[in-house]
């Protein structure tokens, strides 16, 4: 991901009196990165390195508190485009569909239920340290997002995190002023659906079609590999509930409008398969839900498309060795 959202954390670590250079040398994480919001890191390096220094600092709030200083401004080109769309609800579905420019590593959704919407955010990569810090951020930069694009009026209904409850919620209850629901199905933000309608201010079509033109020339420049951008969509797809009509090769075929047999070539001559593809992002997003969330193993088979658990338990023995729930035990956080 970009370093944007984390170039606050030296201003973070000297308010709290420590030595920035010292202490983010001290985690192995290279200072110069911090030159730039454009550089970038990998998901695993960002949650060893924060979660180094709110061991330190002896701040377990330290992921909150740096997505306290974020909103747009730190999401570049994509918070550009989503603070020149004609409303809410267009920005907010500019950053579900251009946030992988920004960060690789997780996905954000946009859910709308009748007269509640939730702006979510999913981490898809296994394995990450940190977890819980850094999807505090994410929650408090979206809280961000909405209360910039929907002005001082807007309200969250709740704010919802799948980690345990915190011993001091103190920092969360004072930065969100609103209900806090812990042990969630998922990290977001939920609010009234009605504010999605809401015009934008000081938004110029001009800007943002050059924005878009910005955009198409970064997705073309990233076209060479198939493989890559199958595993975004599907990401996507399944990560927003898609069923398996829906992440079928002929559906994604259309989406991409190439031939199914030139999409089987192409990804024999890149080592993969379609259905390695499938399965490889299932196996990453199973792993995500067991570990991150307290979610029952039957709604994590549901939420993959697994209509018999006892199918979902055959498939996750075969991507891992082991059955979901001995897997969960290992890895998921005390």
């Amino acid at each position: 991901m970009r370093m944007g959202p984390i170039l606050v954390l030296p201003e973070l670590l000297a308010e709290m009196g420590e030595d920035p250079v010292a202490l983010v040398t001290e985690a192995g994480f290279d200072p110069a990165l911090f030159e730039s919001p454009e550089n970038t890191v990998s998901f695993a390096d960002l949650g060893r390195l924060i979660a180094f220094c709110a061991m330190r600092t002896d701040c377990p709030s330290l992921g909150l508190r740096i997505g306290e200083r974020g909103g747009l401004d730190v999401m570049g080109i994509v918070g550009e485009l989503a603070r020149h769309s004609p409303d809410v609800g267009s920005a907010l579905r500019n950053i579900t569909l251009y946030l992988h420019l920004h960060d690789r590593g997780a996905i954000p959704t946009l859910c709308v239920n009748g007269d509640r919407a939730m702006l979510a955010y999913v981490l898809f990569q296994p394995d990450v340290p940190g977890t819980e810090l850094i999807y505090d951020g994410a929650v408090a930069i979206s809280y961000n997002i909405l209360k910039a694009l929907a002005g001082p009026a807007w309200e969250a209904s709740e704010v919802c995190f799948c980690r345990p409850r915190p011993a001091d919620i103190e920092p969360y209850s004072h930065f969100f002023c609103t209900a806090l629901r812990f042990g969630a199905e998922h990290n977001g933000v939920v609010f009234p659906a009605f504010w999605l309608d809401r015009p934008l201010d000081g938004t110029r079509e001009l800007v943002h079609r050059q924005i878009m033109r910005e955009i198409d020339a970064l997705e073309t420049r990233g076209a060479g590999d198939l493989a890559a951008q199958l595993r975004l969509v599907l990401r996507r797809l399944l990560i927003g509930g898609a069923c398996k009509a829906e992440t079928s090769l002929a559906r994604v075929a259309e989406l991409f409008a190439i031939h199914r047999r030139t999409i089987n070539r192409r990804l024999r001559a890149e080592g993969t398969s379609f259905k390695g593809l499938i399965d490889e992002t299932r196996y990453e997003i199973a792993r995500q839900l067991l570990r991150d969330t307290g979610l029952p193993i039957t709604e994590v088979a549901a939420a993959l498309d697994y209509t018999d658990p006892a199918a979902f338990d055959h498939a996750f023995r075969r991507w891992s060795g082991t059955s979901p729930s001995a897997w969960r035990a290992v890895h998921a956080p005390d």
